[in-house]
């Protein structure tokens, strides 16, 4: 029931954002006469250096991927790991349901190396830990350099991101002590979310003796950031919008971390809403501006993600065989149970 409801929630959310941001006519006139003006000015080339950066950060991404799983002893081909992240994307963007782009991620893994399918997982997990941190770093250095800007105008983007990130480090944090002291097996069950801490835990077992891999790891996540910030800097050029590289970097890391919060389907609407709220009240950013940045950043995504998709239907794994996407939702999701049962009984991967 939770995996009907929650798509369905979304669904909701989604149609009354997008209504409540575009239910103004005359202010959606002035946006598409914003985006003839940038066509007939010759800004809509400035697309091509953000979809180029937005390609430039998948590929740090799969690098640190690669990283993380030769920490498990799982050796894929850079080629094949971008492929697989491609396919990740685009079930991120336009898949409803709990099959993600990191339950592809894991399935494939799995496939191409299944003796060590905790390892997959593993570094699926470790992954996005690692690109939370950096998210966090950076964020953490942009609200500091624009603290009085933000205090004045967002105090509540401020609060937003430090809530939600701050409760996010506090969730690592809580499973890294967990397993520093072997507290995994002794967890209670009433313990809130006591079975991804178990699970967090065992992950964090694995990787504690790989310090150097997970560093270069989160090294590779801090330019990734800062390209995929750098995609609505280019739609603000397009637009002539009259905003720099550090007022774009101000408002991304509440951008981006709101958006990541399943409310609506891939972040549209609140995405919208947000840049017209923080580039507004920060800078004096027309509505129709902001809105136009905002929808064509996220039409870099898309394109990428509809590469994704090609990427996948012509993916062919190392070990032959085919599933259907309920198939693969379950296989990971069984998986998963069994390593964080595993985990809470005290059991470590093989490895």
């Amino acid at each position: 029931m939770k995996k009907i409801l929650l798509p369905i929630i979304q669904i909701l959310i989604t149609i009354g954002l997008l209504w409540w941001i575009f239910r103004d006519p005359g202010q959606n006139r002035k946006m598409l006469e914003a985006i003839g003006k940038a066509r007939n000015d010759g800004g809509l080339w400035w697309f091509v250096p953000g979809i180029l950066a937005l390609g430039l950060a998948m590929l740090f991404q799969t690098w640190r991927w690669t990283i993380l799983l030769r920490v498990q002893n799982i050796t894929v081909s850079f080629s094949r790991a971008l492929r697989i992240m491609f396919s990740g994307m685009f079930f991120n963007l336009f898949l409803l349901g709990s099959t993600g782009g990191d339950v592809i991620k894991i399935f494939f893994i799995m496939r191409e190396a299944p003796d060590k399918k905790a390892g997959a997982l593993l570094s699926v997990f470790i992954d996005r830990v690692v690109g939370l941190l950096a998210l966090a770093t950076v964020s953490a250095v942009v609200i500091l350099l624009r603290w009085s800007d933000l205090m004045r105008a967002a105090p509540w983007g401020v609060l937003t991101v430090v809530l939600i990130l701050g409760g996010s480090l506090a969730f690592i944090f809580a499973a890294w002590l967990v397993d520093r002291l072997h507290l995994t097996s002794r967890l209670p069950h009433w313990l809130p979310l006591h079975a991804k801490i178990a699970e967090a835990a065992t992950a964090f077992s694995q990787y504690a003796k790989a310090g150097g891999a997970v560093g270069r790891a989160f090294l590779l996540s801090l330019p990734a950031h800062l390209l995929i910030f750098s995609t609505f800097y280019f739609a603000a050029k397009a637009f002539n919008a009259g905003l720099s590289l550090i007022n774009i970097f101000c408002v991304m890391p509440i951008v981006s971390t709101v958006t990541a919060l399943p409310i609506s389907l891939g972040g549209a609407g609140v995405r919208e809403g947000l840049f017209i709220t923080l580039l507004g009240d920060l800078y004096g950013t027309p509505k129709e501006i902001a809105m136009s940045i905002s929808i064509s950043g996220f039409l870099m995504l898309v394109f990428w993600s509809l590469v994704g998709g090609l990427v996948y239907l012509l993916y062919r794994s190392s070990n032959p065989g085919s599933a259907k996407l309920s198939e693969i939702e379950k296989t990971v999701d069984a998986f998963e149970h069994q390593l964080e049962d595993d985990a809470e009984r005290g059991f470590k991967p093989e490895d």
